[in-house]
């Protein structure tokens, strides 16, 4: 199957716009330095590259470092090691040659709609008729006409998104950095917001001549991209690089749009295969050049709560056992950020395990599916104290604690070896969440502590006793 049109090539034999050349990014500890002798690793090894006329989207899942690259592609963080390159030159600072638009909107709530977009304007230093012509040219251009005096608490979400993306236009950038910006929009409006930029985009009516979106959403990517990097995690990587399908086949009643959406559900729910082997594997023509994956320094558990893994349990085993992840993300309306780490955490416990685009359970999944609450917790505690090393370790300590109790930040110090602060912190969270609900230990949040179970029991005992013996 040829999935690369005649118009798509011509795309990718466009100038070189920006370069980035092995990007390496380190977490840094307050005060600015890399904790320990292991810091952890946003990024490993990054590059790629943008040509004129083509639209790449950057797809993967969390933790990949995905907005983190866009920043550094903007030069707003200078990365750890490796260089930006716009047009041969290597980027010190922020390009004025490129434009960002973000997922939260990131718009100042005590101006107008005008005077945010005139805003990165000022900064060009243009004169202020100037300025005013261009704002309100680009204002009716993308669909703000009569809201020119409004404040951002007067419109909708993507009214709000429209003054984003009018205020990075209007200064003309070459290049057009996305970051998520629909995936703060209901459906309808982020359907309709993609259609009008690609609209922009295709009919040349703005002056951009790339665009780079970052998403989680696949279905967003292939109906959007000329081009797609694969980032996989821990560290972030480039797993592969796809073609995009051509534009005529870039809809969900296609064959061709299907498969390249399978394809990616594979790709992105096996993360321990080989990128480029395994697209090469399915489809040669999608497949351009990729990247193993890198060993994990520390096992990284998903931040899901276990209800949620056993509900995508039961939907499965609704299902005979086996299911279509992209199906699943569908039936559970889950953007992709939502649905890898349910998989992953199932993955994880040997409760299912991704299977060439679908989801499929285990002997010990199919039980627990099928199972009343307390056999739940049973084949949970059963498959958690087995496979997450932090949890069976927490247990241990516990079992010989004199006092079955084990303060939390012995495990928080080694956590910070491997992760920034605010990942050790979650990372706790979840195996709170996970240890809890497996009946393996009781946590005191005020006092930071594990406490076993047994101890607990006889905690209350005693101070149920005592009230008697007062009363």
């Amino acid at each position: 199957m040829e999935l690369m049109g005649q118009q798509q090539t011509g795309r990718m034999n466009g100038a070189l716009l920006l370069e980035a050349r092995h990007i390496t990014h380190l977490y840094q500890a307050r005060g600015g330095e890399a904790r320990g002798s292991r810091p952890p690793v946003v990024l490993e090894d990054v590059s790629l590259q943008i040509h004129a006329g083509e639209l790449v989207a950057l797809l993967g899942p969390s933790g990949s470092g995905k907005s983190t690259l866009l920043r550094i592609l903007a030069g707003l963080i200078r990365p750890t090691q490796g260089e930006v390159l716009v047009h041969g030159q290597r980027l010190l600072g922020p390009t004025p040659s490129c434009a960002m638009v973000f997922q939260n909107f990131a718009l100042f709530p005590w101006l107008t709609v005008l005077q945010n977009v005139e805003l990165g304007l000022q900064a060009l230093g243009l004169p202020r008729l100037q300025r005013l012509k261009r704002a309100l040219a680009v204002i009716d251009m993308i669909g703000l006409d009569g809201f020119e005096e409004a404040y951002p608490k007067e419109l909708s979400g993507g009214m709000r998104q429209r003054v984003g993306f009018a205020r990075a236009l209007a200064v003309e950038p070459e290049l057009l950095l996305l970051d998520e910006p629909f995936s703060a929009l209901d459906v309808l409006t982020a359907a309709n917001l993609r259609r009008e930029l690609l609209r922009l985009w295709t009919e040349g009516q703005i002056p951009t001549r790339a665009m780079l979106l970052v998403t989680h959403n696949i279905d967003e990517a292939v109906s959007m991209a000329d081009r797609l990097l694969i980032l996989g995690a821990d560290p972030g990587h480039i797993r592969a690089e796809v073609r995009g399908l051509p534009r005529e086949q870039r809809q969900p009643h296609q064959p061709a749009y299907a498969h390249l959406v399978e394809l990616l559900y594979r790709l992105m729910t096996s993360p321990d295969e080989d990128g480029s082997a395994l697209l090469e594997a399915r489809e040669p023509a999608l497949l351009r050049r990729g990247k193993p994956r890198s060993a994990r320094p520390y096992q990284l558990l998903p931040h899901v709560a276990p209800a949620d893994i056993i509900g995508l349990l039961e939907l499965v085993q609704a299902k005979g056992g086996r299911a279509e992840l992209s199906e699943l993300g569908r039936a559970l309306q889950l953007e992709l950020d939502e649905l890898l780490p349910l998989v992953d955490a199932a993955d994880l416990l040997q409760l299912a395990r991704p299977e060439e685009g679908k989801l499929v359970l285990t002997a010990v999944g199919q039980q627990l599916a099928e199972a009343d609450v307390q056999e739940e917790k049973r084949l949970f505690r059963q498959q958690a104290l087995a496979r997450v090393a932090l949890l069976r370790r927490i247990a241990e300590d516990l079992a010989t604690a004199p006092d079955g109790r084990v303060e939390e930040e012995r495990y928080l110090e080694r956590l910070r070896e491997h992760f920034s602060e605010e990942e050790a912190e979650a990372q706790l969270q979840t195996i709170v969440e996970w240890g809890r609900y497996a009946e393996i230990f009781t946590y005191l949040e005020e006092e930071g502590v594990f406490v076993r179970e047994a101890e607990e029991e006889q905690g209350k005992s005693a101070a149920a006793g005592s009230q008697t013996t007062s009363s």
